[in-house]
């Protein structure tokens, strides 16, 4: 029998979160704690059906004039106009402007690939493979592979975590975007950084915009966590209103998973901001072409759920503060791990874990104190030490301190 045609394609290695998933669902230990997956969990350790959701689907479940029709390329306007209204603003100069367009993608991944891909083709000349890209290190794992596959030759990094103090290294990633090439892209993360907790203060956002503006750097933000990360979505929308209220063109792109507890529905928006309105129509056809190649038009429900509730006074009251449960729910995770920690002597500070926000924190772990975490606590979480703090409860969290405590004493 003749050799597949497909016998020379590599085996590709595992997606390091989804593999630890699948590791945490094989082990047999009672003991076993899951910080690795980010998604939120209740305190009893399971998904959460935020109920203004549940709410929603009941009434697009009995409206009689919904269909199943194709939804524009762009995708549902209500959905469009709403997510892109609590990024910017009710009062965004830019929106009163008309010089605000968006596109529905799938999941904030989706968002992040049409911003990309358009880049690619027609920011600053046409097919610019060249310009370079900036993530943050570290940064999640898909912003170097969703510029990389749209086709950028040039993807770099810019400081970000200062390991010694576990926060930001504000004057490394100052200098990196003062010696970036004019031009260059900046990926930023609106707030909760992926994978750190660690974001900057509205006076080092204020700093950071004065290089970008000065150097003329490109914004590309991701906000996957608004709302999310301190329980107020203009707090967390804090950086992209200024940067916009500053005058910057740029990208949002937008995710509801986390903030709508939508991760299956794959409901993202792609927001972008131009000097005038026939800018922003210009760039939106094109991306028009880009979707229609890339999966031709959006699905309905995830959308439906989110425009519904955002359209209402009282659904999005509703969900704001079903929004306020999951974030006050990890700032008290934030709160009660760090005291236990201290209260142990656990060596070194652990003040950071309060000073971060959002789901994750960088704990500090070295790979060796994580694997010994993995095997012999069945505590499972990222090899960077990263954890979801959506994961610890008030059942387990005696169990997870007492543990970072032995792995940090045992192991250097």
């Amino acid at each position: 029998m003749a050799a597949s045609i497909f016998a020379a394609v590599p085996r590709s290695p595992p997606v390091a979160v989804f593999k630890l998933t699948a590791d945490f669902r094989e082990d047999g230990d009672s003991r076993k704690v899951n910080l690795g997956v980010g998604a939120y969990r209740t305190d009893e350790g399971q998904p959460w059906v935020l109920p203004v959701v549940k709410k929603v689907e009941q009434l697009i479940a009995n409206d009689n004039s919904l269909n199943h029709e194709y939804l524009p390329i762009l995708g549902l306007p209500e959905f469009r106009a709403n997510a892109s209204r609590i990024a910017l603003g009710d009062d965004s100069p830019a929106i009163k402007e008309n010089r605000v367009g968006s596109v529905q993608s799938l999941g904030g991944t989706g968002a992040l690939r049409i911003g990309a891909e358009f880049l690619r083709r027609w920011y600053n000349g046409n097919n610019n493979t060249a310009t370079p890209v900036y993530v943050s290190a570290p940064s999640w794992e898909n912003h170097n592979s969703v510029f990389m596959d749209a086709g950028f030759k040039d993807i770099r990094t810019y400081h970000y975590w200062d390991a010694a103090k576990r926060g930001l290294d504000l004057q490394g990633l100052l200098n990196d975007m003062e010696n970036a090439p004019e031009s260059s892209i900046f990926i930023l993360h609106a707030c909760a950084h992926n994978p750190t907790g660690t974001d900057p203060s509205p006076e080092q956002w204020k700093q950071i915009a004065a290089v970008m503006k000065r150097r003329s750097l490109f914004p590309f933000f991701d906000s996957a966590y608004q709302g999310f990360a301190s329980g107020s979505l203009d707090k967390d929308a804090w950086a992209v209103r200024f940067f916009v209220s500053e005058g910057f063109e740029l990208f949002c792109a937008q995710s509801f998973s986390k903030n709508f507890g939508l991760y299956n529905e794959r409901v993202g928006n792609l927001t972008v901001v131009g000097k005038d309105a026939d800018n922003v129509q210009r760039v939106l056809s094109q991306m028009e072409k880009i979707v229609r190649t890339t999966w031709s038009n959006p699905p309905s429900q995830g959308a439906r759920i989110v425009a519904t509730t955002l359209s209402s006074p009282q659904l999005f009251d509703e969900w704001k503060g079903n929004v306020k449960t999951m974030a006050d729910r990890v700032l008290l995770m934030r709160s009660e791990l760090r005291s236990r920690l201290e209260a142990l002597g656990t060596p070194g500070t652990w003040n950071h874990i309060t000073e971060q926000i959002g789901m994750f924190s960088f704990t500090g772990l070295n790979p060796k104190q994580v694997e010994y975490m993995v095997k012999e606590k069945h505590i499972y979480l990222m090899a960077s030490g990263r954890i979801n703090m959506c994961g610890l409860t008030t059942k387990n969290l005696d169990y997870v301190a007492k543990s970072i405590h032995e792995a940090v004493t045992k192991i250097q």
